[in-house]
């Protein structure tokens, strides 16, 4: 037992070692950044290849929405949280820059104190206050499938300062209204789907900047959540933090 923790200890010593390798010198690195570094496949990795980075990425973000309803001003529980697989492109020696292009599933959550009405003619979706009806939470709900490109610039070590600056274009899958009314064995769950006018097209930028696998997060929707134009009219978008795991 002792030998086999001895074992495990030096393990771990060499592998930390290994990790200061800053991709200085002659001798090209075979690492790989974030939780899998040292994962090559069946085959050890060719040395000429360059190292890359960010190829799957969570964002963890606060949720909001812009337009005729103030930005925030809704409850900080508004938590979503963003899947990126993405294809890390090389466009220089040193992958100093390069190109980001994959697919994304976006969650989104708002969590707020007003109710969403429709009118048939036209068929619009109103956001107005909350009248004699109460309730304990109101939260909109979205679930998106977007294609993100962007252009990343980071230092050649993997001890690296990073910037990416890009956009998406996507389908809106879903969205519903998910109002909670009383607690306890009293407590009911409503799920509303039937916005008239919801905007299946989304498109917008987003930015990262940060160090290493670890990055700050913004996105931005240039598309109005409703098409009507007598609609409240809303845009959404996320702040948070990213994590590259590959």
């Amino acid at each position: 037992m002792k030998n086999s923790i001895l074992l495990i200890g030096c393990l771990l010593i060499a592998s930390v070692a290994n990790a200061q390798y800053d991709s200085k010198g002659d001798e090209p690195s075979l690492f790989r950044p974030g939780f899998m570094w040292y994962y090559t496949g069946i085959r050890p990795a060719k040395t000429e290849r360059l190292r890359k980075y960010d190829r799957l990425i969570f964002d963890i973000t606060y949720n909001d929405w812009i337009g005729d309803q103030e930005p925030f001003n809704n409850h900080w529980a508004s938590i979503g949280f963003n899947t990126n697989f993405m294809f890390d492109i090389p466009l220089t020696k040193g992958n100093t820059v390069a190109l980001g292009i994959g697919v994304a599933h976006q969650l989104t959550r708002v969590r707020h104190d007003n109710l969403f009405t429709k009118t048939s003619d036209p068929a619009s979706t109103l956001l107005v206050p909350k009248t004699t009806q109460t309730f304990n939470k109101n939260t909109l709900v979205g679930n998106a499938f977007s294609m993100p490109v962007e252009l990343r610039f980071h230092k050649e070590s993997w001890k690296h300062f990073k910037f990416h600056i890009g956009g998406r274009i996507g389908y809106q899958a879903n969205m519903y209204s998910k109002t909670i009314f009383g607690s306890g064995a009293d407590r009911d769950v409503v799920k509303d789907y039937g916005f008239p006018d919801l905007n299946p097209l989304i498109y917008g930028a987003h930015v990262r900047f940060g160090f290493r696998n670890w990055a700050l997060f913004a996105n931005y929707h240039f598309n109005k959540i409703f098409t009507e134009s007598s609609s409240t009219q809303l845009n959404q978008m996320q702040f948070g933090l990213s994590i590259s795991l590959y």
